[in-house]
C-alpha cells in the first residue's frame, strides 16, 4: 500500500470515528429521549439543529468520499479491516471526552483489534 492509499484509508477511518464522537456530543446536548408520536417532531428538530450532530453528518459525507477514493486504490480485503481502528480511536476518545470507562476487558479487546489489523495489513 503506497502512502497516498494509506492516507485515504486512515483519513476515512478518522473521519468516521470523528463523526461518531460528534453524534454522541450532539445527543448528549439533547439528553436522553425516546421518540413517541407526540415528541418526534420536537426531538427531531432539536437533534437536527445541534451543531455537533450536523458536523458529525458532514464528517460522514467527507469520509464516504475519501473512503471511495481509498477503495479505488486498495483491496477491500485490506481496507475494510482498517475500519476497526475506529473502535480503538473512539474508545480512547470517549474515555477522554465523555468520561467513559476503559475496563481491562475493553483494553484487551483493543489489543486484539490492533493485532488483527497488523496481521491483515501485512498479508
Amino acid at each position: 500500500m503506497n502512502p497516498i492509499s494509506l492516507f485515504c484509508i486512515l483519513a476515512g477511518v478518522t473521519l468516521n470515528a470523528a463523526a461518531q464522537l460528534l453524534l454522541k456530543a450532539g445527543t448528549n446536548a439533547v439528553g436522553h429521549f425516546e421518540f413517541t408520536r407526540a415528541n418526534i417532531l420536537p426531538i427531531g428538530w432539536r437533534l437536527a439543529t445541534q451543531p455537533p450532530l450536523i458536523a458529525g453528518l458532514a464528517c460522514y459525507v467527507v469520509s464516504l468520499v475519501v473512503w471511495v477514493v481509498g477503495l479505488s486504490r486498495v483491496d477491500v480485503s485490506i481496507a475494510y479491516p482498517m475500519l476497526s481502528l475506529g473502535y480503538v480511536v473512539n474508545a480512547f476518545a470517549a474515555w477522554y471526552l465523555f468520561g467513559e470507562v476503559l475496563s481491562v476487558q475493553k483494553l484487551v479487546g483493543i489489543g486484539i483489534i490492533l493485532l488483527g489489523v497488523v496481521i491483515v495489513a501485512r498479508s
